[in-house]
Protein backbone atom coordinates (compact mmCIF):
# COMPACT_ATOMS: atom_id res chain seq x y z
CA UNK A 1 0.00 0.00 0.00
CA UNK A 2 0.98 3.63 -0.47
CA UNK A 3 1.96 5.83 2.43
CA UNK A 4 -0.28 8.63 1.12
CA UNK A 5 -3.94 8.77 0.18
CA UNK A 6 -4.21 10.89 -2.95
CA UNK A 7 -7.39 12.91 -3.37
CA UNK A 8 -6.25 15.14 -6.23
CA UNK A 9 -2.87 15.43 -7.98
CA UNK A 10 -2.15 18.48 -5.82
CA UNK A 11 -3.16 17.10 -2.40
CA UNK A 12 -2.00 14.15 -0.39
CA UNK A 13 -2.72 12.87 3.11
CA UNK A 14 -0.07 11.37 5.36
CA UNK A 15 -0.33 9.68 8.75
CA UNK A 16 2.56 9.77 11.21
CA UNK A 17 2.50 8.30 14.69
CA UNK A 18 4.57 8.69 17.82
CA UNK A 19 5.91 5.87 19.95
CA UNK A 20 3.35 6.11 22.76
CA UNK A 21 0.78 3.85 21.06
CA UNK A 22 1.83 3.09 17.48
CA UNK A 23 -0.73 0.28 17.21
CA UNK A 24 -3.53 2.86 17.21
CA UNK A 25 -1.86 4.82 14.42
CA UNK A 26 -1.48 1.64 12.38
CA UNK A 27 -5.15 0.78 12.90
CA UNK A 28 -6.27 4.27 11.85
CA UNK A 29 -4.14 4.06 8.71
CA UNK A 30 -5.58 0.62 7.97
CA UNK A 31 -9.11 2.05 8.21
CA UNK A 32 -8.09 4.69 5.66
CA UNK A 33 -6.44 2.16 3.35
CA UNK A 34 -2.95 3.64 3.59
CA UNK A 35 0.32 3.00 5.44
CA UNK A 36 1.85 5.02 8.27
CA UNK A 37 4.70 7.21 7.06
CA UNK A 38 7.96 5.67 8.36
CA UNK A 39 9.66 7.61 11.15
CA UNK A 40 13.09 7.37 12.74
CA UNK A 41 12.81 8.07 16.47
CA UNK A 42 15.16 7.42 19.36
CA UNK A 43 16.25 8.81 22.72
CA UNK A 44 19.63 10.25 23.55
CA UNK A 45 21.34 9.10 26.73
CA UNK A 46 20.11 12.16 28.65
CA UNK A 47 16.49 11.61 27.62
CA UNK A 48 16.31 14.07 24.71
CA UNK A 49 14.46 12.75 21.65
CA UNK A 50 15.34 12.68 17.96
CA UNK A 51 12.69 12.52 15.22
CA UNK A 52 13.09 12.32 11.43
CA UNK A 53 10.58 11.32 8.76
CA UNK A 54 12.16 9.01 6.23
CA UNK A 55 10.08 10.19 3.25
CA UNK A 56 9.30 13.71 1.96
CA UNK A 57 6.22 15.44 3.39
CA UNK A 58 6.47 18.67 1.37
CA UNK A 59 2.96 19.77 0.41
CA UNK A 60 1.25 16.99 2.36
CA UNK A 61 -1.62 17.31 4.83
CA UNK A 62 -0.07 15.47 7.76
CA UNK A 63 -1.94 14.06 10.75
CA UNK A 64 0.29 13.55 13.80
CA UNK A 65 -1.14 10.82 16.05
CA UNK A 66 0.01 10.51 19.63
CA UNK A 67 -1.70 9.11 22.70
CA UNK A 68 -0.98 11.17 25.81
CA UNK A 69 -0.37 8.17 28.03
CA UNK A 70 2.18 7.32 30.70
CA UNK A 71 4.85 8.76 30.72
CA UNK A 72 2.64 11.59 29.56
CA UNK A 73 5.19 14.41 29.56
CA UNK A 74 7.57 12.45 27.32
CA UNK A 75 4.94 11.67 24.73
CA UNK A 76 3.60 15.21 24.61
CA UNK A 77 7.13 16.47 24.05
CA UNK A 78 7.66 13.90 21.29
CA UNK A 79 4.52 15.09 19.52
CA UNK A 80 5.72 18.70 19.73
CA UNK A 81 9.05 17.69 18.20
CA UNK A 82 7.25 15.81 15.40
CA UNK A 83 5.23 18.94 14.62
CA UNK A 84 8.38 21.06 14.48
CA UNK A 85 10.04 18.57 12.13
CA UNK A 86 7.01 18.60 9.82
CA UNK A 87 6.87 22.40 9.79
CA UNK A 88 10.52 22.60 8.82
CA UNK A 89 9.94 19.94 6.14
CA UNK A 90 7.31 22.15 4.47
CA UNK A 91 4.19 20.10 5.21
CA UNK A 92 1.12 21.83 3.73
CA UNK A 93 -0.85 21.47 6.96
CA UNK A 94 -0.24 19.81 10.32
CA UNK A 95 -3.10 18.36 12.36
CA UNK A 96 -2.54 17.12 15.90
CA UNK A 97 -4.51 13.95 16.64
CA UNK A 98 -4.59 13.52 20.41
CA UNK A 99 -7.30 10.95 21.24
CA UNK A 100 -6.85 11.76 24.94
CA UNK A 101 -5.73 15.36 25.40
CA UNK A 102 -3.28 15.57 28.25
CA UNK A 103 -3.73 18.10 31.08
CA UNK A 104 -7.32 18.79 30.03
CA UNK A 105 -8.58 18.39 33.61
CA UNK A 106 -6.86 21.63 34.62
CA UNK A 107 -9.11 23.94 32.63
CA UNK A 108 -9.71 26.67 35.24
CA UNK A 109 -8.37 28.08 38.49
CA UNK A 110 -9.87 26.79 41.73
CA UNK A 111 -7.47 28.73 43.95
CA UNK A 112 -4.93 31.51 43.60
CA UNK A 113 -1.50 30.83 42.07
CA UNK A 114 -2.70 27.81 40.06
CA UNK A 115 -1.93 27.20 36.37
CA UNK A 116 -4.48 26.58 33.62
CA UNK A 117 -2.50 23.83 31.94
CA UNK A 118 -5.18 22.98 29.36
CA UNK A 119 -4.62 26.44 27.87
CA UNK A 120 -0.86 25.99 28.09
CA UNK A 121 -1.13 22.76 26.09
CA UNK A 122 -3.04 24.41 23.26
CA UNK A 123 -0.56 27.30 23.23
CA UNK A 124 2.38 24.90 22.94
CA UNK A 125 0.85 23.04 20.01
CA UNK A 126 0.11 26.29 18.20
CA UNK A 127 3.64 27.59 18.80
CA UNK A 128 5.12 24.31 17.54
CA UNK A 129 3.22 24.74 14.26
CA UNK A 130 -0.08 22.85 14.54
CA UNK A 131 -2.83 24.15 12.26
CA UNK A 132 -5.66 22.05 13.71
CA UNK A 133 -6.38 19.65 16.57
CA UNK A 134 -8.53 16.52 16.57
CA UNK A 135 -9.37 15.04 19.95
CA UNK A 136 -12.02 12.92 21.63
CA UNK A 137 -14.20 13.87 24.62
CA UNK A 138 -12.34 16.74 26.22
CA UNK A 139 -12.85 17.05 29.96
CA UNK A 140 -14.70 20.33 29.28
CA UNK A 141 -15.94 21.15 25.79
CA UNK A 142 -15.29 24.87 26.19
CA UNK A 143 -11.56 24.14 26.13
CA UNK A 144 -11.83 24.29 22.34
CA UNK A 145 -11.77 28.07 22.80
CA UNK A 146 -8.20 27.86 24.11
CA UNK A 147 -6.97 27.21 20.55
CA UNK A 148 -7.17 29.98 17.93
CA UNK A 149 -7.26 27.51 15.04
CA UNK A 150 -9.93 24.81 14.40
CA UNK A 151 -10.53 22.08 16.97
CA UNK A 152 -12.51 19.04 15.84
CA UNK A 153 -13.96 17.70 19.07
CA UNK A 154 -15.14 14.15 18.40
CA UNK A 155 -17.15 12.07 20.83
CA UNK A 156 -16.95 8.35 21.46
CA UNK A 157 -20.66 8.34 22.29
CA UNK A 158 -21.78 6.63 19.03
CA UNK A 159 -19.32 3.76 19.55
CA UNK A 160 -20.21 3.32 23.22
CA UNK A 161 -23.96 3.65 22.68
CA UNK A 162 -23.94 1.10 19.86
CA UNK A 163 -22.26 -1.39 22.18
CA UNK A 164 -24.64 -0.69 25.07
CA UNK A 165 -27.69 -0.92 22.80
CA UNK A 166 -26.58 -4.30 21.45
CA UNK A 167 -25.38 -5.83 24.72
CA UNK A 168 -27.66 -4.45 27.45
CA UNK A 169 -31.36 -4.91 28.09
CA UNK A 170 -32.57 -1.31 28.04
CA UNK A 171 -36.03 -1.74 29.54
CA UNK A 172 -34.81 -1.33 33.12
CA UNK A 173 -31.89 1.06 32.49
CA UNK A 174 -31.27 4.38 34.22
CA UNK A 175 -28.46 6.62 32.97
CA UNK A 176 -26.42 8.06 35.85
CA UNK A 177 -24.20 11.12 35.76
CA UNK A 178 -21.31 10.72 38.24
CA UNK A 179 -21.45 14.44 39.07
CA UNK A 180 -23.21 17.66 38.12
CA UNK A 181 -20.61 18.46 35.45
CA UNK A 182 -21.58 15.45 33.33
CA UNK A 183 -25.35 15.99 33.36
CA UNK A 184 -25.52 17.38 29.81
CA UNK A 185 -23.64 14.37 28.45
CA UNK A 186 -25.83 11.99 30.44
CA UNK A 187 -28.93 13.71 29.08
CA UNK A 188 -27.73 13.04 25.53
CA UNK A 189 -27.12 9.41 26.45
CA UNK A 190 -30.60 9.09 27.91
CA UNK A 191 -32.16 10.64 24.81
CA UNK A 192 -30.19 8.42 22.43
CA UNK A 193 -31.26 5.32 24.38
CA UNK A 194 -34.97 5.91 23.85
CA UNK A 195 -35.35 8.49 26.63
CA UNK A 196 -34.18 6.35 29.53
CA UNK A 197 -34.61 7.81 33.05
CA UNK A 198 -31.79 9.95 34.38
CA UNK A 199 -30.16 10.31 37.80
CA UNK A 200 -27.04 11.99 39.08
CA UNK A 201 -24.74 11.66 42.06
CA UNK A 202 -24.18 14.73 44.21
CA UNK A 203 -20.54 14.82 45.15
CA UNK A 204 -17.90 17.29 46.28
CA UNK A 205 -14.25 17.32 45.29
CA UNK A 206 -11.35 18.23 47.57
CA UNK A 207 -9.30 20.46 45.28
CA UNK A 208 -6.26 20.09 47.56
CA UNK A 209 -6.13 16.32 47.00
CA UNK A 210 -5.78 14.80 43.53
CA UNK A 211 -8.21 12.08 42.41
CA UNK A 212 -10.39 12.49 45.47
CA UNK A 213 -14.13 13.17 45.63
CA UNK A 214 -16.85 12.30 48.09
CA UNK A 215 -20.40 11.30 47.15
CA UNK A 216 -23.19 12.73 49.29
CA UNK A 217 -26.35 11.30 47.72
CA UNK A 218 -28.32 10.53 44.59
CA UNK A 219 -30.88 12.69 42.82
CA UNK A 220 -33.24 10.41 40.92
CA UNK A 221 -34.69 6.91 41.38
CA UNK A 222 -32.20 4.05 41.07
CA UNK A 223 -33.78 1.40 43.29
CA UNK A 224 -34.12 -1.87 41.39
CA UNK A 225 -32.68 -0.30 38.24
CA UNK A 226 -29.80 -1.32 35.97
CA UNK A 227 -27.65 1.80 36.23
CA UNK A 228 -25.20 2.92 33.54
CA UNK A 229 -22.69 5.47 34.85
CA UNK A 230 -21.24 7.63 32.07
CA UNK A 231 -17.95 9.51 32.57
CA UNK A 232 -15.17 10.90 30.40
CA UNK A 233 -12.27 9.11 32.09
CA UNK A 234 -11.32 6.58 34.73
CA UNK A 235 -7.96 7.45 36.25
CA UNK A 236 -7.34 5.92 39.69
CA UNK A 237 -11.01 4.80 39.80
CA UNK A 238 -11.55 6.05 43.33
CA UNK A 239 -14.50 8.34 42.54
CA UNK A 240 -16.15 5.98 40.05
CA UNK A 241 -15.93 3.07 42.50
CA UNK A 242 -17.44 5.30 45.17
CA UNK A 243 -20.30 5.93 42.74
CA UNK A 244 -20.85 2.17 42.41
CA UNK A 245 -20.92 1.84 46.19
CA UNK A 246 -23.46 4.65 46.56
CA UNK A 247 -25.70 3.27 43.81
CA UNK A 248 -25.65 -0.26 45.21
CA UNK A 249 -26.38 1.16 48.66
CA UNK A 250 -29.40 2.93 47.18
CA UNK A 251 -30.76 -0.35 45.86
CA UNK A 252 -29.51 -0.40 42.27
CA UNK A 253 -29.92 -3.83 40.71
CA UNK A 254 -26.67 -3.56 38.74
CA UNK A 255 -24.10 -0.93 37.78
CA UNK A 256 -22.25 -0.67 34.46
CA UNK A 257 -19.41 1.83 34.09
CA UNK A 258 -18.76 3.56 30.76
CA UNK A 259 -15.84 5.90 30.06
CA UNK A 260 -14.04 7.12 26.96
CA UNK A 261 -10.54 7.26 28.45
CA UNK A 262 -9.35 4.26 30.45
CA UNK A 263 -6.24 5.75 32.07
CA UNK A 264 -6.34 3.12 34.85
CA UNK A 265 -3.52 4.60 36.93
CA UNK A 266 -2.13 3.24 40.20
CA UNK A 267 -4.72 1.23 42.16
CA UNK A 268 -7.42 1.52 39.48
CA UNK A 269 -7.40 -2.11 38.36
CA UNK A 270 -7.72 -3.56 41.86
CA UNK A 271 -10.42 -1.07 42.74
CA UNK A 272 -12.42 -1.88 39.63
CA UNK A 273 -12.07 -5.62 40.19
CA UNK A 274 -13.57 -5.28 43.65
CA UNK A 275 -16.11 -2.50 43.16
CA UNK A 276 -19.04 -4.71 42.19
CA UNK A 277 -19.68 -3.26 38.72
CA UNK A 278 -21.22 -5.65 36.24
CA UNK A 279 -19.08 -4.38 33.35
CA UNK A 280 -16.56 -1.64 32.65
CA UNK A 281 -16.70 -0.35 29.05
CA UNK A 282 -13.79 1.74 27.72
CA UNK A 283 -12.25 2.83 24.45
CA UNK A 284 -8.56 2.67 23.56
CA UNK A 285 -7.81 6.39 23.28
CA UNK A 286 -4.87 5.37 25.45
CA UNK A 287 -3.45 1.84 25.46
CA UNK A 288 -5.09 -0.63 27.83
CA UNK A 289 -2.45 -3.38 28.13
CA UNK A 290 -3.25 -7.00 28.88
CA UNK A 291 -2.25 -6.68 32.54
CA UNK A 292 -4.95 -4.06 33.04
CA UNK A 293 -7.69 -6.16 31.47
CA UNK A 294 -9.76 -8.63 33.44
CA UNK A 295 -13.12 -10.33 33.24
CA UNK A 296 -15.74 -7.63 32.98
CA UNK A 297 -13.60 -5.08 31.12
CA UNK A 298 -14.54 -4.37 27.50
CA UNK A 299 -12.27 -2.17 25.36
CA UNK A 300 -13.69 -0.78 22.11
CA UNK A 301 -11.58 0.52 19.24
CA UNK A 302 -11.52 4.28 18.72
CA UNK A 303 -9.65 3.92 15.40
CA UNK A 304 -12.72 3.93 13.09
CA UNK A 305 -13.98 7.19 14.64
CA UNK A 306 -10.59 8.89 14.33
CA UNK A 307 -10.16 7.60 10.77
CA UNK A 308 -13.57 8.99 9.82
CA UNK A 309 -12.69 12.32 11.43
CA UNK A 310 -9.34 12.50 9.62
CA UNK A 311 -10.97 11.68 6.29
CA UNK A 312 -13.64 14.34 6.79
CA UNK A 313 -11.03 16.99 7.62
CA UNK A 314 -8.88 16.03 4.64
CA UNK A 315 -11.87 16.16 2.29
CA UNK A 316 -13.07 19.45 3.83
CA UNK A 317 -16.30 17.85 5.03
CA UNK A 318 -18.10 18.48 8.30
CA UNK A 319 -17.39 16.16 11.23
CA UNK A 320 -20.70 16.85 12.98
CA UNK A 321 -22.35 13.88 11.26
CA UNK A 322 -20.08 11.63 13.34
CA UNK A 323 -22.12 12.55 16.43
CA UNK A 324 -24.94 10.43 15.00
CA UNK A 325 -22.76 7.43 14.19
CA UNK A 326 -19.90 6.09 12.11
CA UNK A 327 -20.01 6.00 8.29
CA UNK A 328 -21.07 2.63 6.88
CA UNK A 329 -17.54 1.64 5.80
CA UNK A 330 -16.15 2.34 9.27
CA UNK A 331 -18.94 0.46 11.07
CA UNK A 332 -17.73 -2.68 9.33
CA UNK A 333 -14.43 -2.50 11.22
CA UNK A 334 -13.69 -4.65 14.26
CA UNK A 335 -15.29 -2.90 17.24
CA UNK A 336 -12.93 -4.35 19.84
CA UNK A 337 -9.42 -3.11 20.58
Amino acid sequence: MSTVLEETPKRKLAIVTGRAYPELGEEIAKCLGIDVLPTTAYDFANGEMYIRFTQPVRGADVFVIQSHTDPINKWIMEQLIMIDALKRASARSITVVAPFFGYSRQDKKHQGREPITARLMFDMFKTAGADRIITVDLHATQEQGFFDNPVDHLTAMPILIDYVRNHCELGNVTIVSPDAGRIKVSERWAARLDNRPLAFIHKSRDITRPNHAEAHGIIGDVEGRDCIVVDDMIDTAGTICEAVKVLRGAGAKSVTLVATHGLLSGPAVERLKNCGAREIILTDTVPVPAEKRFDGVTVLSIAPLLAAGIRSVFESDSVTHLIEGLPADMRERNMYA
